[in-house]
């Protein structure tokens, strides 16, 4: 049985160390998969714990020169861990630039000191000296760190060598102001880019914001303050108005209105008595009440969806896989590039400097770092838009799959209607009273646990009517119920209960289809073998239904309606919603062959439902919509889950797809258009026209640029604002 393992990684500086660490951790015995964010400086680790322990694991990437640690389990320590991170990098990059600033004013003569301050610069930069040299000892591969230490070593060697052996024959070629410089320049570029980067996730931190710090423990008929962390299941735990309530419970005394609008959208209170349950992260608007805790921790709906949210913004999308390889190849490639051009102005007579110039050039001005950033830090920020408007993308391929959906099929009970259907009809036959056609009925469903049944119970409810006990009773999906009473079968349901039972309703079939054409659900009464009578049923459709489908069919795509209810009724709802095709009387096990089928037509297909037996459809599509108040089930299959059970949402995930795709090929464009052109311009292209030669100092900041740049584009995406 495998385990998972998330570590933070600190020293990543281009997609390439993503790629170090990920090839040393698969080579390692026990290491089922391994998958590195370069973006969230993250490692996603699945290993056997019987051939593998995590402080191995620790230590393969620490061999590897980078740290690794098991994050905190609080948000608190994990920030403030990072602030110290970014304030070492700050350090390192005034320090470095202090003393490249003052190598300005030190005279040519005073060779010492140019090489005492152009080394305190470099030991600033000292880690990418000590991950270029461990990727080619230890994993034989290259990456940022070793186009660096290549660059800016050479120009601080060859300085060294003219300082001892023959400065005096050289005056004005010491490079130690360069690769001073240089280092700055790339330590400025790390700072920000890393300063970029932690902004991406500040809707995984604005979630962490919702949890209260502390918590009124009742204890004794006293009340505690404690801390909201240390709270246990089944705690008592008082609220008073206006404070957020700290775990998931349910209520055991007293009343209120709760806001439950970071869940549902819904910004109208939601009154709360005895019996009604709380979430954790919600706010306790007027009364105060008491509640038992029964979910804590990491097991509450907030911190669920925090967790689903930091799993989806950790994941590849399949876009990224083509940078990855991109990037494998690219220092590499940079590097036979560099020695070109070196070897070609030596050799075309342009002087040893001139090529030594050009050589650092190239080396430095060349960026995978702005590769590795394009993709990941688009998912981090369109993931976390999603969390903020309730809807949580579960991995990015599902955010990159998603735009390119072009049918859309609904569920229609609990996802298009409401899902608490009501009785509309009791019709009696044979002069029998309508009221003992109704309680037959309730006998019969009595024990159901379907929406159909609690709508007959709440009838005969309201009617006032003495329910008995029926003496067996068998549910029969997507047919109806069957009953004993007074040692007689009563059967309740559909055509199909009917057909099966060889009992012929034949007689009643314009009643029934009457029933249907207005929507209604048709569903009959026999007892004793005998036609008591007919329910009508009828389930009212979600407030944004209609706006949804126009929506979609509005953006081109096909919409379809799939329900085992009759083909007469489900057309009269698909009407009203204006949706063509409808996939009727299709039992709940057959709903995923029907997914396959529209597949097999060639259509992206993209299922939207909220039951238990709309799991394997959800599962079986190309992405699958799980509605939020629906079952746990329906939502562990899904790929994308709706919070707030409101279907515009379907709509805006697609455009958020679309948009993030937008975003990440516009990164990707500018991170090789930016290679392709300052490559040439570094290895001396433009010289024979313009005598114009790069400074490797002045390449050192285009290269921290682009990096910068394409944090930068992802973060504009925060201006996204949903269309409906």
């Amino acid at each position: 049985m495998s385990e998972r393992l998330v570590l933070n990684i600190s020293g990543m500086h281009c997609a390439s160390c993503a790629l170090n660490i990920e090839e040393a951790l698969e080579n390692a015995e026990g290491v089922v998969s391994a998958q590195v964010n370069f973006a969230l400086n993250k490692a996603y680790i699945e290993f056997e714990p019987e051939k593998l322990k995590a402080e191995k694991i620790i230590s393969i990437i620490s061999s590897s020169g980078y740290k690794a640690r098991i994050p905190s389990k609080s948000f608190d320590k994990e920030k403030e861990i990072r602030d110290k991170e970014l304030k070492a990098q700050k350090i390192k990059f005034i320090t470095a630039f202090v003393f490249s600033a003052a190598l300005m004013f030190i005279p040519s003569s005073q060779t010492f000191l140019q090489f005492l301050f152009a080394t305190i610069v470099l030991f600033c930069g000292r880690e990418f000296f000590v991950r270029g040299f461990l990727a080619v000892w230890k994993n034989h591969r290259s990456g940022m760190d070793t186009l660096v230490s290549l660059g800016v070593g050479s120009a601080y060697l060859y300085s060294l060598s003219i300082s001892i052996f023959g400065q005096q024959h050289n005056k004005g070629h010491l490079y130690y102001e360069t690769a001073a410089f240089l280092l700055s320049f790339i330590l400025l570029g790390k700072y920000l880019e890393a300063l970029s980067k932690s902004k991406t996730s500040e809707a995984i931190k604005k979630l962490w914001d919702l949890r209260p710090k502390i918590a009124f423990l009742v204890r004794d008929g006293k009340v505690v303050e404690i801390s909201a962390s240390d709270l246990v299941e089944n705690d008592i735990i008082l609220v008073k108005p206006g404070e957020r309530i700290p775990v998931d419970g349910i209520i055991v005394e007293g009343h209120s209105s709760v806001d439950e609008s970071m869940i549902s959208g819904e910004s109208v209170p939601v009154e709360k008595v005895i019996k009604d349950s709380v979430i954790g992260g919600t706010i306790n608007k007027s009364g105060s009440f008491k509640f038992r805790a029964t979910k804590v921790g990491f097991d509450t709906v907030l911190a669920q969806i925090i967790k689903l949210v930091e799993e989806a913004q950790g994941s590849k999308a399949p876009i990224q896989v083509m940078a990855d390889k991109v990037s494998a190849y690219f220092v590499p490639g940079v590097l036979l590039i560099g020695i070109a051009t070196f070897a070609l102005w030596f050799f075309l007579g342009f002087g040893f400097i001139f090529a030594l110039t050009n050589f650092i050039s190239v080396l430095i001005i060349a960026c995978p770092c702005a590769l590795g950033l394009a993709t990941p830090t688009a998912v981090v920020v369109a993931t976390g838009i999603g969390a903020k408007n309730g809807i949580l993308i579960k991995n990015a391929k599902s955010l990159e799959v998603a735009h390119k959906i072009n049918t859309v099929v609904f569920d229609k009970t609990g996802t298009l209607t409401k899902g608490k259907p009501s009785v509309t009809d009791v019709i009696s036959l044979d002069f029998r009273d309508a009221r003992e056609v109704l309680t037959y009925a309730a006998i019969a469903e009595k024990h159901s646990e379907h929406p159909l049944a609690e709508a007959v119970l709440k009838a005969a409810e309201e009617e006032k009517l003495e329910i008995p006990e029926p003496e067996g009773f068998n549910s029969l999906t997507g047919k109806g119920v069957i009953a004993r009473y007074k040692n007689e079968i009563i059967l309740l349901g559909n055509r199909r209960l009917f057909f099966e039972r060889k009992v012929d309703i034949s007689g009643i079939e314009e009643k029934l289809v009457a029933l249907e054409s207005q929507s209604k659900t048709a569903m009959v009464v026999v007892y004793k073998d005998q036609i008591l009578g007919i329910l009508g049923v009828r389930d009212t459709l979600k407030e944004f239904s209609k706006e949804a489908v126009a929506s979609l069919k509005g953006l081109g795509k096909n919409v379809l309606m799939i329900t085992g209810d009759n083909k007469t009724t489900a057309e009269a709802i698909a009407k009203e919603l204006n949706i063509e095709r409808v996939l009727a009387e299709v039992l709940p096990q057959d709903k995923s062959t029907q997914i396959k089928k529209l597949q097999e037509e060639g259509l992206v297909v993209a299922m939207v439902g909220d039951g238990i037996n709309d799991a394997p459809a959800l599962a079986q599509a190309d992405i699958g919509l799980a509605i939020g108040a629906g079952t746990d089930v329906a939502m562990e299959s899904a790929d994308i889950v709706l919070v707030k059970d409101d279907l515009r949402d379907v709509v805006m995930a697609m455009d958020l797809s679309r948009y993030a795709i937008k975003k990440i090929k516009q990164n990707l464009f500018w991170a090789f258009f930016y290679n392709v052109i300052s490559i040439p311009i570094a290895a001396g292209l433009l010289y024979p026209f313009f005598k114009l030669q790069l400074n490797p100092a002045i390449a050192g900041l285009a290269m921290a640029f682009s990096s910068v740049s394409v944090v930068g584009n992802s973060l504009l995406m925060k201006r996204y604002r949903r269309k409906i």
